[in-house]
């Protein structure tokens, strides 16, 4: 979906978020106990378009070598997950269709996910209080954030939080797991022997950005909260740890900081998936690895500006000199 028809259709999904309510989302969630919930104020919660399940999550997906892997352009992005002795690789051409990755990885299951409305790539342990819970795609936004829900429950989980936030798990929170987001060809150099995941068997023009443009907007889609402090661009990536966020300009400029108790590293040679028509043509805003001081890597998140100030609203800017 290109730009031009996200913009259009923001007035008529911002009427149709007066009827959000529970009342409303019942008739769609029947299954779903909005009884229990976190959500403040139900007009957060926003219809992104698709209904549930029109963004078809993934589960059990094929892999392939990496070194026998095609087509796939050496500056795109990929998530890495590193578990087990043997490295994946999820490509963000395959995410940005389908957001949702439920996978199994050293014996550990896992959902891969990936927001491109808020560049948010997390990934978690699908395990909570003792069942194994599988994830899909609900169709609604908050804060312009993906809301996932577990088919278990149907309870609804806040993707950039990693909690659920309506239904019998509300308050229940998954696990986050050290993943990165790096350019395939640091991840093939790297893992020539590592696995990324094989092109769904979708009708999906893999590797084209149906977001063309959207960060270098002034505004984020869907999003009516405040906007950042600082000056800082609402749709200027920031690298999340905790509750405190780096500027990746700073991170840029300075290639690495040691503060707060991580080692945060930045290189070039990563496109935007969310800049040119093609994903692998996108400008180059780098990638980030965070580590602790005994080199271990440690879960965060590479996500707008905006998305971090309206989930953390009290947390840390971590701006330098």
């Amino acid at each position: 979906m290109r730009l031009s028809i996200l913009s259009a259709l923001v007035s008529m999904l911002l009427v149709g978020s007066a009827l959000a309510s529970p009342e409303f989302w019942r008739n769609e969630w029947p299954d779903t106990n909005f009884e229990k919930t976190t959500v403040p104020n139900w007009v957060e919660i926003l219809s992104g378009g698709p209904p549930k399940d029109g963004i078809p999550a993934l589960s059990d997906p094929d892999f392939v070598r990496a070194s026998g892997k095609t087509g796939l352009d050496p500056a795109e992005p990929v998530i890495t997950l590193d578990m087990g002795g043997q490295p994946r690789a999820y490509p963000i051409r395959y995410l940005t269709w389908h957001e949702i990755v439920n996978d199994v990885v050293g014996g550990v299951p896992v959902a891969v996910t990936f927001c491109p409305l808020c560049n948010s790539a997390l990934s978690f342990d699908r395990r909570v209080n003792g069942r194994v819970l599988t994830f899909g795609v609900t169709g609604k936004l908050r804060n312009s954030d993906m809301i996932m829900y577990d088919r278990e429950t149907e309870s609804w989980w806040q993707q950039a939080i990693g909690e659920a936030i309506v239904g019998d798990l509300t308050g229940a929170e998954l696990k986050l797991l050290p993943s990165w987001m790096e350019s395939w060809a640091e991840f093939s150099a790297r893992h020539p022997d590592g696995l990324v995941m094989a092109e769904p068997a979708y009708n999906r023009d893999y590797g084209r950005n149906p977001y063309r443009g959207y960060d270098s907007s002034t505004k984020p889609f869907l999003y009516s909260g405040e906007m950042p402090p600082h000056g800082i661009d609402a749709l200027a990536r920031v690298i999340r740890v905790g509750d405190r966020a780096w500027p990746m300009a700073r991170l840029a400029r300075e290639g690495e900081v040691r503060e707060a108790g991580v080692v945060i590293s930045w290189r070039a040679g990563q496109a935007s998936a969310l800049d040119t028509a093609r994903i692998g043509d996108g400008r180059d805003v780098g990638s980030i690895r965070v580590r602790d001081g005994q080199g271990r890597d440690v879960p965060h998140d590479v996500m707008f500006a905006f998305a971090y100030h309206a989930f953390w609203p009290d947390g840390t800017w971590m701006l330098g000199n």
